[in-house]
């Protein structure tokens, strides 16, 4: 797996939740993403109602030593939030760090690889279900 030089950084942002559960799980992708991909610097975000903020994240980034941010939105399809929102947000939090570079990826779309994990989850109802023959 190709990998990116130690002073890049990678922010996930998804959406933000009012259930603690949801926004934990974003720190666990994150820190999962990390040690995976060996990537040094990556930092989870939320686009709105929970911290950190994309603002807080891209602060941490750069104070861990980033001189160029990658953000990507992590959702499954492009939308507004990921077309526009997530942009401008991001566009307002890097304004505060002029030397640090930053782009926004796509989201995560339409990928072949999405096919073995929707299929897990489909086999783990049929085992949850008992529907297995």
């Amino acid at each position: 797996m190709q990998n990116l030089p130690r002073d890049y950084a990678v922010i996930l942002v998804d959406h933000g939740s009012t259930y603690a559960a949801a926004n934990e799980m974003l720190e666990q992708v994150a820190r999962n993403f990390g040690d995976a991909t060996r990537i040094a610097i990556v930092e989870p975000a939320h686009m709105e109602i929970a911290e950190p903020t994309i603002a807080q994240a891209f602060a941490k980034c750069v104070a861990r030593g980033a001189k160029r941010v990658i953000i990507h939105p992590y959702f499954l399809s492009p939308g507004v939030h990921s077309t526009t929102d997530i942009p401008c947000l991001v566009a307002e939090a890097a304004a505060d760090f002029p030397s640090v570079p930053f782009c926004v990826s796509e989201p995560i779309g339409i990928d072949p690889r999405m096919n073995e994990v929707v299929l897990r989850r489909v086999l783990e109802a049929v085992r949850w279900e008992g529907w297995e023959e």
